[in-house]
């Protein structure tokens, strides 16, 4: 997730990153078992809250006014409810959302990847997939 024009009073506080980062988990009903942030000189506050589903990343850019969030889940969370409380606590003009599905083969068989996805081989070789 990338929220753009955001309230620049918060992207430079690890407090108000770290309470927002954990609201979203809330949110989104994912166990917390860690975390970690890091206020950056001059500026800018990177973070990561380990959840027992996986993790959410979050990464901000006062100077620009931005941040990108990474929600990685498995075991059927949804993370999609925390973009909506993410873009109302940041205080965003837009955002845009990009999902990834990611899983064993079993998983995400008959998932449609966008054109954009490199299927790679283990030997480094594009997979060629029959029509």
């Amino acid at each position: 997730m990338e929220f753009y024009q955001c309230d620049l009073r918060l992207l430079d506080h690890v407090a108000a990153v770290r309470d927002i980062a954990l609201g979203a988990v809330g949110v989104v009903g994912a166990t917390v078992v860690g975390e970690a942030f890091h206020h950056f000189s001059p500026q800018g506050v990177s973070g990561t809250v380990v959840i027992a589903e996986s993790h959410l990343s979050v990464h901000t850019w006062p100077e620009a006014r931005y941040v990108a969030v990474d929600i990685f889940t498995c075991g059927g969370l949804d993370p999609r409810p925390g973009l909506e409380y993410l873009y109302r606590q940041l205080r965003a003009g837009s955002c845009r959302m990009q999902e990834i599905v990611r899983g064993l083969p079993d998983d995400v068989e008959g998932e449609v990847l966008p054109s954009d996805v490199l299927v790679m081989s283990r030997l480094g070789e594009p997979v060629r997939f029959a029509d």
